[in-house]
This record gives C-alpha cells, structure tokens and sequence, in this order.
C-alpha cells in the first residue's frame, strides 16, 4: 500500500500539468512498476494490490487514474494487443465486500519493435466511483493472452491523482446494469435477450442519473470481422425511450502511439491497440420512483458466429448539483509534455484546452486568462452553448513563448458573468517543450509511394495563412519533389495528410510501397526526418529564427520495406555524415543473428538483402549507428 501528499513536485504522472487552488491533491499509487506476464495456460494472469484512499467522510472532487508502461527489466515489451481490465475487486478491508467493479479498460500496444527505454502513459477520469474507492480498496490489473511470458511482458504502474473538494454533484449509489462479454451475431444466443431493459429505484434525493459505460468489440466472424473489425451503433434507451445512439467504432491512424509493430492503424469496434478506453456517459434527469435501462445493438446475424460484445456499463445517481455556474479545467492538450497529446507538440501557437460545465446552469460565457508563468495574461473571452456535464475544448489564438520558464497557465474566471463557485479546478499549468529552430530556407523532401492520391501538405504560419501546399489528390507515384520554402521569422507547421490512414508506408499493404518525407536545410542537411509508418497524418511545429538549432550529426533517414517478403527486402539509408552502420538480421524468438554487415563511412545508398534462403519465420532487422540501436523493425519472412 503506498499513499502520498503531493507538495511541491509531483511524479510522472502528473508532470505535465498542476492544479492549483484549494484542497490537496494525493497521488495513490496501487500497482508500483509491476512486471505483467501473460499466463498462457489459462489466457490470463491477475495482479491485485492494496491501496488506501481517504475516508467516506472526506469530500472529494475528482479521482484521475493514471496509467503507465514501458518495457520491463532484462525483458522486452510484449507483442500482441491483448485485452487488459483494472478492476475495484474488494472495498472495506481482506474481509470487506467484493464488489467487481471495472474502471479501467486498456488495450496493450504491438511493443514488439519498443526500445528498451520506451515508456508511455494514459489517463481517464474515474470520479464516478468516488463512493467505492474509500478506505482500504483491493485492485486488480488483469491481463489477457497468450503469448510466450520468459522474455517479454509489461512494467505497469496504475495510479490515482485524487484532489480534496467539495463534488459538483454528491454521488448516492452506484449500480451494475451490465457487466460481462455477450455474444453479438449469433441466433441462438440472440444479444437482445442479454441485454434485457434493467429497472432501477429512484434514491432519495437523487436528482440525476449517470450511465457509464466501457464497451469494446471482439472476435473474428465471417464475412464481415465482427466483432472487433465492424462499424455496429448501440443505442441507449430511458424508459423504453431513445436517448442516445452511436457507432461503436474507433479511427485508429491518429493514435498518439505510433508506430507501432502490429495493425496498428486499422479502425476497430470503439478501440485501438495502445488505448486506455474513455468511458461514455449519459447523464439524465431522475424524475420519478422508477426508471428502465436498456442498451440494444445494431440488428446482425452471422452464418459463423463468434463477436462479443464486452459491456461494463454503471448507474451512478446523484444529487442536484451544488451549484449554478461551476466551470473546470480537464486538461491542456497545446503546450503540453503529455505522452497523448504528443503527436501536435511542441508548438509555438494555438493555447488549447478542455474545459468541463459543473454548474447547474448551461455555461454561455468565460474568460480565459492565459500566458506564460510570470509574465502578463491574455485573456480570451469563449462563447458558446455548454449544457451542465458537458466538455469542450477551446483552441485560442497566439503564440506561445518558447524561451523563460516554458511553463504556460490558464486559469477560467467569470462563467455566465459570475463568480465561480469552486475556483480550485479554474488553474492550470502544463510544463511544455520548445518547437526546434530552422534557418529561413529549408527543403521538404518528398518521395511518394504508390498511392500518392492520398497524400498531401502544408505550411501554415501563427495566424493559419497556407504559405506553401500540395494539394491531395494533385501528387504523382513514385516521384520525388524537393520544395524550396522561403520563411520569414516566426512560427510555423507544417501538416503532412494521408487521407487513406496508412502512412508513406505500413507493412501489411505492401503494394503501396513505401515513400519518405524528410525536412532539408539549405545545405541539404537533415533536420528532421520523418517516420513513413505515421498513420494518418505528420504535425510537425518549428520556429524560424536568428539562431538556428544545430544540426544533429545523429538525425537519420533510413527504412527497410517490404518487411513481408519470400525473397528481397531494401535498405534505404542517408545520413548528415559518413557513418559506421552495422545491420544484424536477429531470429525471433531465440535472438540467434541469422546475418549480419558492417559498412564503414556509409553516408547514403539503398542495400539490398535476398531473404529466400532463410525459413518461413520473424526476424528483426536492426540496425547499429557507432554502435547505437537506431533502427528495429521486425521482418516476416513467408513461403
């Protein structure tokens, strides 16, 4: 059990962004950088720790868990996209009640090609078992599949960032209406009849009603992928009434954890791998003793059968809110140091935020004080519709100083006009990175693939002005261009679009090939070089400035496609200078070197390596630059 009183610096876990105002914050740490296996026998290991939160009688405002992997020690991070829950499995002591209340669902990512410094974290808001995690709680982090467990694995750290206060709304009861894995698509076990209408007694004093759900597809039918490959929509009935209805499905080419060694980019049913799952909630009036519950899916039947339908979904019911103008901050995405927010930073403009509506009364106005830490405020003053419960998020204009203490605050003051009635969540500060500095000239280098209608770019400055772009739709296959850009000082981005979600590159469409994307400066030195297997879209910030950054002997472009193969595979290499490259072909599993080569002064070239000589099996090509892994991509190699 480990419990802490944040002063001063907090940990990892929230050291991008502090709330400030009134009341303590605590960080409860449950799992400590525990090792997480698969147990192949039975499909599942648990991991279950004690921790100890505050008291019933101690209010709380808001409870963030937190979410953390990286490789283990002396292993290597695991392969698949497993299935993992974090679950409330016991509350009040060893000898307290069990409850079996999931609050967590994550999705492992494909770490097969993770190096072993990687490490990534996630966050979602569990206020809404605020009743529950009290007193001693026993967690459960459970992890799902199959895979070898003596060399490879997790290390997990699950924590919770809980911060004293007085609630928007006091919680009376929390409710299970769903809770288990149902068969969807198949006549003999037909959903609707799992998925029964659910009664439940109003509470006294209750005013409102929440459902809160986590809800994955899984499974493998024919023809049509269900579950985890088909776009279905679930509706939410109240009183045999539609309240709500959407597609449970997810667009998965923008994840923030890329790339990936896997699938990584293909959309699934309301999850990605490398994904902690954000609830949905629907919030409703409670206005009479007794009220139905019922989810329904999308009619479907299969000729094979075998998608479920994996539904946690809660009632929790609450008082009236506290009061009538309320407004908090739930998160800075831009600047921001988070892991999630990591593919649009650093940035030199554009402030943006999450805010929430705590208030009874619907949020029609704020101002927004914002600005770097010690110096004078912007202030933004927001207009909008916010009905009580719901977020936005807010992107406001300006730049953001990329010298001084790099630590940029936003603090909310005057929804509808009025005195906030809970200034403790109006404050913010993120602690962010600067964008690097260019010289004035720089090149985009661009070498399409071979499905260049895809693809397009553009340069934008601080105020949104298209500089310089190429159109989607207007590029050629298999053709390099080299566009000169002529910028003045400021701030600049420039967004690369892949309108089909699969990148310059992705492994499994191997006839599409691959292209390359690198930024060049007038000497025709790299200064960044992007990744091909990017997904959807490349965000990159820069600023131009009198004292550019130097430019990095380390900075590298270089690739190996395709990586399914029964014969050739191609290297492509280029560097700033003459490098000592060595390239290992490494067995998997078993790390036997099957090949290896060095190249001495090896600056630029494309190297071609003949597979068929080798069994049908995975290898990983990896590639040392003066004795530094700068390049691990796994390789199949096929009959």
């Amino acid at each position: 059990m480990k419990q802490f009183l944040l002063i001063g610096t907090l940990s990892f876990l929230v050291n991008s962004f502090l709330w400030a105002g009134q009341g303590d914050t605590l960080q409860i740490i449950s799992h400590d950088a525990i090792t997480v296996v698969t147990n192949p026998s039975k499909g599942a290991n648990t991991y279950t720790e004690w921790a100890v939160f505050p008291e019933i009688e101690v209010p709380i405002r808001k409870i963030v868990m937190k979410i953390k992997f990286a490789c283990p020690d002396n292993m290597r991070c695991a392969d698949w996209d497993y299935l993992d829950h974090i679950t409330i499995k016991r509350t009040g002591g060893k000898e307290g009640e069990l409850q079996d209340f999931e609050i967590g669902r994550m999705l492992t990512p494909y770490g097969g090609a993770f190096g072993e410094k990687w490490e990534f974290d996630w966050q979602v808001d569990v206020t809404d078992f605020s009743l529950l995690l009290r007193d001693s709680v026993e967690l459960e982090y459970k992890h799902t599949g199959y895979e070898p467990n003596n060399d490879r694995g997790w290390k997990v750290t699950v924590a919770f960032d809980l911060i004293k206060g007085q609630p928007a709304m006091e919680p009376i009861s929390i409710t299970k209406i769903y809770d288990g894995s149902f068969a969807y698509g198949d006549k003999e076990k037909p959903i609707e009849k799992a998925l029964k209408p659910v009664q439940f007694t109003s509470e006294k004093d209750a005013a409102m009603g929440r459902l809160r759900i986590l809800q994955t597809g899984h499974g493998m039918d024919r023809p049509d992928g269900c579950g985890e490959f088909c776009n279905k929509y679930r509706d939410f009935l109240l009183d045999e009434k539609l309240v709500a209805s959407r597609q449970i499905w997810k667009q998965c080419g923008e994840n923030p954890l890329y790339p990936q060694a896997g699938t990584w980019i293909f959309d699934r049913a309301n999850w990605c791998p490398g994904d902690l799952i954000q609830p949905d909630l629907y919030d409703f009036a409670i206005a009479k003793p007794k009220h139905t519950i019922q989810l329904k899916m999308e009619d479907y039947n299969s000729p094979k059968p075998s998608a479920n339908e994996l539904i946690a979904a809660y009632l929790i019911q609450y008082k009236a809110y506290k009061k009538k103008n309320d407004v908090a901050i739930e998160d800075v995405i831009i600047p921001s140091n988070k892991a999630i927010h990591s593919r649009i930073n650093p940035t030199a403009f554009g402030p943006t935020i999450v805010i929430k509506n705590n208030g009874a009364e619907p949020l029609t106005k704020l101002s927004i004080n914002h600005g770097s830490k010690g110096q004078e405020s912007n202030i933004y003053n927001w207009k909008g519709i916010l009905q009580p419960g719901e977020i936005d998020t807010i992107k406001m204009p300006g730049l953001i100083p990329q010298k001084g203490p790099l630590t940029y605050q936003f603090e909310l003051r005057k929804p509808n006009g009025r005195k906030d009635a809970s200034k403790q969540d109006n404050f913010m500060l993120a602690n962010y990175s600067p964008t690097p500095v260019h010289e004035p000239t720089l090149i985009f280098h661009l070498e399409t693939n071979k499905k260049p209608e895809d693809n397009g770019y553009q340069i934008v400055d601080a105020e949104g002005n298209i500089l310089y772009q190429r159109e989607v739709g207007t590029l050629v296959a298999d053709t390099l261009y080299k566009d000169s850009l002529q910028l003045n000082k400021g701030a600049y981005q420039l967004m690369f679009k892949d309108k089909g979600g699969d990148g310059l590159e992705f492994w499994y469409k191997t006839r599409a090939g691959r292209g390359k994307a690198i930024l060049l400066n007038s000497q025709g030195k790299i200064v960044k070089s992007f990744n091909s297997d990017f997904g959807s879209s490349i965000t990159y910030n820069f600023t131009v400035g009198d004292t550019p950054d130097p430019i990095l002997e380390n900075e590298i472009s270089l690739g190996v496609f395709p990586t399914r193969t029964k014969d050739f595979t191609y290297f492509d290499f280029l560097s700033n200078n003459p490098e000592e490259v060595l390239i290992k072909l490494i067995k998997d599993p078993g790390g036997e070197v099957v090949e290896e080569h060095l190249y001495r002064d090896f600056k630029e070239g494309r190297l071609t390596f003949d597979l068929s000589r080798y069994p049908k099996s995975r290898y990983f090509f990896r590639v040392f630059v003066n004795d530094k892994v700068v390049y691990n991509k796994r390789l199949r190699v096929k009959e």
